[in-house]
């Protein structure tokens, strides 16, 4: 987010799975509440889940403006980052996203879906999800294995290497 997200537009950001904003740049607020009525796309259903409720009513009543350190402290963005290292923080993150097997992908989404449920649901969930993982990736190159390989479980390549690994996981 490098700019005004207010109302609608900060209706549609909340629909997504991760938000970042630059500082001195990005501006949420929910106005409707002045103007009579109340976010209508989603906002007071989604936002209570980011924020909580009672910073959601704040937001929502008070019909003010939040820059991105705040939105940062209410949950309602990922992070806020200088202008300079937003762009290269959420290319790197999006690069060791789309280095992740898509199976691996859609089971985490369904996962932590999931949470809003109750535990024992949200725990057969992820169950259910992780088994999935691995009926996919059947037949296939084991990630696992080759993580191993390269020295996986072992607290000096943990300490040093293990980012970079993960990455090259998916390129190899």
């Amino acid at each position: 987010i490098e700019g005004r997200a207010i109302g609608g537009g900060a209706e549609v950001l909340m629909a997504l799975d991760m938000r970042f904003a630059a500082r001195s740049r990005a501006v949420l607020g929910m106005f409707e509440a002045a103007l009579g009525t109340i976010p209508g796309a989603g906002g007071t259903q989604r936002l209570p889940r980011l924020v909580g409720r009672a910073r959601a009513l704040e937001v929502i009543l008070g019909s003010d403006e939040f820059d991105a350190d705040a939105a940062e402290r209410y949950g309602w963005i990922n992070r806020a980052f200088d202008a300079a290292v937003l762009w290269p923080y959420v290319n790197e993150l999006a690069s060791r996203i789309s280095s992740a097997p898509l199976e691996a992908i859609k089971a985490a989404k369904v996962a932590v879906n999931a949470a809003e449920s109750p535990l024992d649901e949200g725990l057969a969930a992820e169950g259910a999800a992780q088994g999935q993982c691995f009926q996919e990736t059947a037949g296939r190159p084991s990630r696992m294995g080759k993580f191993l390989e390269l020295g996986g479980q072992q607290s000096d390549f943990e300490l040093t290497q293990m980012r970079d690994a993960l990455t090259r996981l998916g390129t190899d």
